[in-house]
């Protein structure tokens, strides 16, 4: 028996496995699979197995089942955060909208031309669901220093800015919000588990999963032929 059980745990190098009072019987909660791994295709749907050794080991996965699918659906549409006035939103009010994500400031150098171009991409394409989600972010050269009250006024005056602003945010750090913890864990790349700079971007499809993320050198406009995708899907 303990020669098995160390068979088995070779071959599950790395899963989360508990013990059950049966001596013959292990409830596998958690596991991970290599894609393309044939051998665990039943395990995968949830099935119930016995190993062909004949000492009686039975898989039951479906908690972990469960447990996959709710994470493999979570989205966008998932998060609840503050508008810029305090105020929670949840954020499945944007469902079967594309959204364009991305953390802003007052004092970059990107300021001008970010601002300027998102508001022209609003404004063209607003009207067939698109939507910007803004979330000022101090984190940068502490370029975006002012209050909630200011940071609106300066964006809606001098850009003429209408799409929704939120609260400001970490999207760095220990403090990261919960939204830019999924982000960034959903989109990978290059840039890796760290929001660069001002003005990074987040495409978003109509079902809340993240496409496409961008770095802060790419201007709103160079966005355009990917969002039009998004609002003919």
């Amino acid at each position: 028996m303990a020669s098995s059980y160390a068979s088995f745990s070779a071959v599950f190098n790395g899963f989360a496995a508990t013990r059950p009072n049966h001596p013959s019987t292990f409830l596998v909660t958690s596991l991970k699979f290599s894609r393309g791994t044939s051998n665990f295709r039943n395990l995968r749907n949830g099935l119930s197995l016995k190993s062909s050794n004949n000492h009686g080991f039975q898989f039951q996965t479906r908690n972990f089942s469960v447990y996959a699918r709710a994470a493999a659906e979570k989205t966008v549409h998932d998060f609840t955060v503050k508008d810029i006035d305090g105020k929670d939103v949840s954020l499945d009010k944007f469902k079967g909208k594309p959204l364009l994500i991305v953390n802003v400031a007052s004092k970059c150098g990107l300021t001008s031309s970010n601002y300027s171009e998102l508001s022209q991409l609003y404004d063209k394409y607003k009207n067939q669901g698109f939507e910007i989600l803004a979330f000022p972010c101090n984190q940068f050269g502490g370029q975006e220093p002012e209050s909630n009250p200011d940071i609106k006024r300066f964006a809606c005056t001098r850009f003429k800015a209408e799409f929704p602003i939120f609260d400001k945010i970490d999207v760095n750090g220990p403090s990261t919000a919960p939204i830019y913890q999924f982000l960034k864990s959903e989109s990978g790349g290059f840039l890796g588990d760290f929001i660069k700079w001002n003005f990074e971007k987040f495409l978003v499809d109509k079902k809340g999963r993240v496409v496409e993320r961008y770095p802060p050198t790419t201007s709103p406009f160079q966005i355009e032929k990917d969002i039009l995708k998004l609002l003919a899907a």
